[in-house]
């Protein structure tokens, strides 16, 4: 029997296509190279950072650094009782350190930022998101508004859920964008840790524990995130930072061996 025209012709098609998403999802867009590093006990979440120091961040503790020395300067740790249970990603704004916060791994999901004093890191307020559409694991400030991402994990819901949503001032919902299929596989049983906006405004994602960074662009009015490239770096996954002083540097943390690691992107 021989083959039909319009068969072979979709079949040919859907394998350019499948190509083609590889093709991109294997771009190198840079190189993310350790120019030094510090020890963190608390270093098991993510770190924040500003001009003069870095924030780490544990599940219920904080602890702030000296970026200069690497000497920690203050620490917090949550009482029982006063809410805390699960951070993650942490940024300055506002002159306030804010941390992603959930009720992670209980369900339904509950989600919040924490906020603290860069001085003394206590506690100052937090911001509810009610009925959240996943676990929040970071958010950053993105013009007037913010960019935030509810993940759900394999073992307690579908990883294809987890969301990136951007809020206006007022943390009204804007839009909203899904990981593609091929980064939701990239991420294995988890989704994104991390998230930040690079130099030019560029969104990049971290997953939970493979050594690269992934550059998104997030088409107008939601969708689907699309998977430009990615960037090998020192660190396993886990929550980042750019250093808002200077913007090709990135701090990480190595959840191992509890250190925090600084990089320079190469683009």
């Amino acid at each position: 029997m021989k083959p039909r025209p319009l068969l072979v012709a979709l079949f040919f098609i859907a394998c350019v296509g499948a190509c083609l998403r590889a093709q991109v999802a294997g771009v190198d867009v840079g190189r993310l190279e350790v120019i030094r590093s510090w020890p963190a006990k608390e270093a098991n979440q993510g770190v924040a950072v500003d001009a003069t120091h870095f924030y780490v961040i544990d599940d219920r503790a904080l602890g702030k650094y000296e970026k200069a020395t690497g000497r920690k300067v203050a620490e917090w740790t949550a009482l029982a009782g006063s809410g805390v249970i699960h951070m993650n990603a942490g940024i300055v704004a506002e002159g306030r350190l804010m941390v992603a916060h959930s009720n992670f791994p209980s369900k339904p999901d509950e989600s919040s930022l924490e906020y603290f004093d860069t001085t003394t890191l206590r506690p100052t307020g937090r911001k509810v998101f009610a009925h959240p559409v996943g676990s929040l694991t970071w958010a950053v400030p993105e013009g007037s508004g913010w960019l935030a991402c509810f993940v759900h994990y394999k073992f307690n819901s579908d990883t294809a859920k987890s969301r990136i949503v951007r809020y206006d001032a007022d943390w009204k919902v804007l839009a909203a964008w899904a990981f593609s299929p091929e980064l939701v596989a990239r991420f294995g049983s988890f989704s994104s840790s991390g998230g930040g906006l690079g130099a030019h405004g560029r969104v990049w994602v971290s997953g939970h524990d493979a050594k690269e960074l992934y550059r998104l662009m997030l088409p107008e009015g939601g969708g689907v995130a699309k998977w430009e490239g990615t960037a090998a770096f020192a660190s396993s996954g886990q929550a980042f930072a750019w250093d808002p002083s200077q913007p090709a540097e990135l701090y990480s943390i190595q959840r191992k061996s509890r250190e925090i690691i600084v990089s320079r992107l190469r683009e």
